[in-house]
């Protein structure tokens, strides 16, 4: 099981608890998002935790996307058998049109190829095209085994759920699958390198009643979508309070905000440390850990002080945003490129 250490693991290779660098849908910086060798590669460069991010199949599988609208992410626009499928629906309040993972079942999905989602600024992923499938959480399980094994130390999972209201809606509710799933490989316990992330809040609520496994309260802007459709005035600002906090600590050991919640750009889109709110602080003295989203390495990303030269895609200085966000207290953070925050928690001597 994936939680165990293998037999020649070493004393002193336990997994990296702090900065916690987590490959940001495996190294999705080098490679097409949440594919194997995303994972594989994130893993290799030294991520202490690969994130998958899960969507259901028809057929009530879980696989890994970052949403369940396939058409930016997987080549079934060049499948004319799946033509027919294309459609356009609402989810979390917003109209999409497209292919959509709860259409399929997980054979037709084996039959797609993975392609880069923003080919213009990742030209050299795009190369990869059409090269890896979608891979289902057990795929993802499996591959974190073997790499434990001939990396000598533990991998972490860190996965989220998406879109959960929206699937409970449509019959295919993610909770029991994937707890069932944890549980056979051994991943169902609080000491398991594992968290499980979500937007929303019920649903974490209802995992941290049927499971040990330890939670992770993401935030974004407005409401959470489950308090929205369910009528509650509940708001991600709220949550962010001392006393949001505290309701927070109840069933979650961490919060994952966007990064601007822990340091907002200047007018002019500048970073700086003097520019920090009490995010850090308050939710550390509520006893969460923080692990913000997403540190990207191209210009187009970072903050105005940050890039260098004038190509969006050219890499800026990733190095200096993120000494700064370790300065501000962070715990950990999602990265494309993970060897950026490896080599800066490690550096040589």
């Amino acid at each position: 099981m994936l939680s165990a250490a293998p037999a020649d693991f070493e004393p002193g290779t336990k997994l990296q608890t702090h900065p916690l660098i987590i490959g940001h849908r495996g190294a999705s910086g080098y490679v097409p998002e949440h594919t194997l060798g995303a994972y594989a590669l994130a893993v290799t460069l030294g991520a202490d935790y690969i994130e998958p991010d899960l969507v259901m199949t028809k057929d009530g599988q879980l696989i890994a996307r970052h949403d369940n609208e396939l058409g930016l992410t997987t080549d079934v626009a060049a499948h004319p058998e799946f033509a027919q499928r294309k459609r356009s629906k609402s989810i979390d309040g917003i109209e999409l049109n497209g292919w959509f993972s709860e259409d399929f079942t997980l054979a037709e999905l084996k039959t797609l190829r993975a392609i880069e989602r923003i080919p213009t600024v990742r030209p050299g992923n795009a190369r990869l095209n059409g090269s890896m499938q979608i891979p289902t959480l057990q795929e993802i399980i499996d591959l974190s085994k073997d790499l434990q094994r001939s990396q000598g130390r533990q991998i972490g999972l860190y996965i989220e759920t998406k879109h959960p209201t929206y699937f409970q809606q449509q019959g295919l509710s993610m909770e029991k699958p994937l707890l069932k799933i944890l549980k056979e490989n051994g991943l169902d316990s609080a000491k398991a390198p594992i968290y499980i992330q979500s937007f929303e809040v019920n649903n974490l609520k209802q995992l941290s009643r049927a499971s040990d496994v330890r939670l992770i309260q993401l935030y974004g802007e407005g409401q959470p979508f489950d308090q929205l459709s369910s009528g509650t005035s509940l708001t991600y600002e709220q949550m962010a309070t001392p006393q949001g906090f505290k309701r927070v600590a109840k069933y979650a050991v961490g919060v994952g905000p966007h990064k601007s919640a822990i340091i907002a750009l200047d007018s002019t889109g500048a970073l700086n440390l003097a520019n920090a709110t009490r995010f850090v602080a308050d939710a550390h003295a509520a006893e969460l850990k923080v692990h913000p989203y997403t540190f990207r390495a191209e210009n187009s990303f970072l903050p105005t002080n940050l890039r260098k030269g004038d190509d969006p895609n050219a890499r800026g200085d990733i190095e200096q945003e993120v000494k700064i966000f370790l300065e501000a207290g962070i715990d950990g953070l999602f990265m494309d490129q993970p060897d950026i925050g490896i080599t800066l928690r490690n550096p040589r001597k």
